[in-house]
């Protein structure tokens, strides 16, 4: 993928929040979800629309079917909804189906959504195209996928060593600083369930090169941040001196 693939996005924007695709649509009813499941089906888009973006909200299994087939609905905007529906209604019969979306489809905004809910779903299968996708998509999607990756630390130690080199290169390389500040987030999150060992030392040492190094406010902080969550004493004592001599 690249910058051709697909209109820009801003990713000028708050790092690990969740995008508000459903906050025009949030009133004080619930929407009832089976009302809604039938919607999905609706050949009247405000119908599959309205549907949709209620399933970024409601948590209702069944709908997982129907927004997988939404995947490849003409309307970017309802394929968008629906990757957001299936990150919050995280489904094993999912993920290959949005791989392939996240493969195939050349609107960013959609790619965006679909990194987002593949980080939700924590399954091994997700780390390839989240990989991919921090490596070589375009700003507002690379965004996503580093704070997805983070979100694999629950899968396992194997799945951290493999995605640990790709996330601290994102760090360390990255042209848009927001990527890095996300990554510096994922390094951290990824050494919470590392052992002491060459791996951790690694990313610690990533960690403290963004502090000290990178020429962006808000990676520094981020990179500050995960530190003093670790713990790690070598850390500590560099910012305690950084502290002293006012870097901060």
């Amino acid at each position: 993928m690249n910058e051709e693939k697909s209109f820009m996005i801003d990713a000028e924007e708050t790092p690990r929040q969740p995008f508000n695709l459903a906050e025009s649509h949030i009133t004080d009813t619930t929407p009832d979800p089976q009302l809604m499941l039938a919607w999905l089906e609706s050949p009247d888009y405000q119908q599959r629309m309205s549907a949709t973006r209620a399933f970024c909200e409601l948590q209702f299994p069944l709908a997982v079917p129907y927004l997988i087939r939404l995947l490849q609905d003409n309307c970017p905007l309802i394929r968008v909804s629906a990757a957001y529906a299936l990150g919050r209604n995280p489904s094993p019969t999912a993920i290959e189906p949005l791989i392939h979306q996240l493969e195939s489809d050349l609107n960013g905004y959609v790619r965006k959504g679909i990194v987002w809910a593949l980080g939700n779903c924590c399954d091994s299968r997700c780390l390839p195209p989240l990989l991919d996708a921090l490596k070589t998509d375009i700003a507002a999607v690379r965004l996503w996928a580093a704070s997805s990756i983070g979100q694999v630390a629950s899968i396992g130690y194997d799945a951290i060593i493999h995605v640990m080199p790709t996330v601290i290169l994102g760090l360390r390389r990255d042209s848009v600083p927001v990527v890095r500040s996300n990554c510096a987030w994922s390094v951290g999150q990824l050494c919470r369930e590392l052992p002491s060992n060459v791996v951790y030392a690694t990313a610690v040492d990533a960690l403290i090169e963004a502090l000290v190094e990178d020429e962006d406010v808000g990676v520094q902080e981020d990179a500050r941040a995960s530190l003093l969550r670790l713990g790690d004493p070598r850390a500590l004592q560099i910012i305690e001196e950084l502290e002293q001599e006012g870097f901060f």
